[in-house]
């Protein structure tokens, strides 16, 4: 019988019949996500002899809810994903410069998924533009609630910034906004709670995973309060709460400037294993760690509150409507990170099954479109894939 998943005391109560919520995602979702929940209840199924099953509960967001519904994200959807904990989703478009919010922003604030996960590491088989990307090994902690992305600002020429610019040169004796006739303003909370909550989570994981160096990403030296406050409040944390591993050897703090991170991880990636960011540097930082692997097409994620339990593990790639339909996109994004949800379940034999069958999948040469013409082989279906896959498990 299907049961909810819990929290309690601070751990996760996984029954072997939980519900979980989905959410297909507009354009390519309608490819990828039959061809994942084919994988998973296959694994599943497999791994544990029918034992366990998860109970899919379709959650509406997007086109789709928009046709269904009339609104994007509907309140149904956000009550759903709480009451069941757990959810994965397809991609999810969102309009440049006009328009609605990303949907992807509005989940992750209104249920504070404040950490964003994305372990990168390398496939053998997948082509990469570097000569030696199996030393990209790295777990990204994206904080994901606060700083530019909490949407706060207003549009130039509107009554609103006037009255912003007008509050900063007059009361706070601003000089520096160049051209203030013509400027739209933004602004970026960071805060030492969003900072610590996000590090600490950080932290956590490598010492969970035997890892041991913990690098905060920042750009303290140009934004000394807030990236700045950032880095400050990481070694605070850590000298405070965690000063018998430091003493020990096994937790190690550093930190970098975002633009050297950059550099560093295509010239020397192997000295990071887990790396703690701010919104936007995380941003940046996971798409440049994704395509050193193969790209973002096999980049799995998961947006997570590590104090609730409440997480949804995404597709990290976009809609691409160009092939939407088409049953031509990669499923890897999506597939990988319902993989991170089998782990976050704990349930690591369906997990390591797929891993496994993955790898083997694509060794053998059995690809989609992305990947095909660089391994010089004919491409597959994603639903071709899919069945390559769990042939494999």
């Amino acid at each position: 019988m299907s049961e909810n998943i819990s929290m309690i005391d601070g751990h996760l109560q996984v029954p072997d019949f939980p519900v979980i919520s989905y959410i297909e995602g507009d354009g390519v979702g309608q490819d990828i996500w039959p061809a994942v929940r084919s994988i998973l209840d296959a694994a599943v199924a497999k791994a544990y002899a029918g034992k366990r099953r998860i109970d899919w509960q379709e959650a509406l967001a997007g086109e789709k809810a928009i046709r269904q519904t009339g609104q994007a994200l509907p309140e149904q959807t956000l009550s759903a994903i709480r009451e069941n904990l757990i959810a994965i989703k397809g991609p999810l478009g969102t309009p440049v410069g006009q328009g609605r919010r990303s949907l992807n922003v509005a989940l992750r604030q209104e249920l504070d998924l404040f950490a964003c996960v994305r372990p990168v590491r390398y496939f053998k088989g997948v082509p990469s533009p570097l000569k030696e990307p199996e030393k990209t090994d790295i777990t990204i902690f994206r904080e994901n609630t606060e700083d530019i992305y909490a949407g706060i600002e207003w549009e130039v020429g509107s009554p609103e910034v006037k009255k912003v610019i007008n509050f900063l040169q007059g009361e706070m004796g601003v000089q520096k906004i160049r051209f203030p006739e013509t400027s739209a303003i933004g602004i970026k909370p960071i805060s030492r709670e969003g900072s610590q909550r996000l590090i600490r989570s950080a932290i956590d994981y490598a010492l969970k995973n035997g890892l041991k160096t913990v690098t905060l990403v920042h750009k303290g030296n140009i934004q000394k309060f807030t990236e700045g406050g950032f880095r400050k409040w990481g070694y605070e944390l850590a000298q405070q709460d965690y000063a018998q591993e430091l003493a020990d050897g096994r937790l190690v703090i550093n930190d970098i400037i975002a633009d050297n991170f950059l550099q560093q991880i295509l010239l020397h990636p192997e000295n990071f294993q887990v790396v703690a960011l701010t919104n936007l540097n995380g941003d940046y930082a996971s798409d440049a760690l994704a395509a050193q692997v193969g790209g973002i097409g096999i980049s799995p994620g998961a947006n997570i509150n590590y104090q609730t339990g409440q997480a949804i593990f995404e597709a990290t790639h976009g809609t691409a409507p160009d092939i939407a339909g088409q049953n031509k996109a990669n499923p890897c994004s999506m597939l990988l990170s319902a993989v991170m949800m089998l782990d976050y379940l704990g349930w690591k034999q369906a997990a390591d099954q797929i891993r496994l069958a993955v790898e083997a999948t694509i060794q053998a040469k059995k690809v989609t479109a992305d990947f095909a013409p660089a391994m010089g082989v004919e491409a597959l279906s994603t639903s071709d894939f899919a069945q390559k896959v769990i042939d494999k498990l």
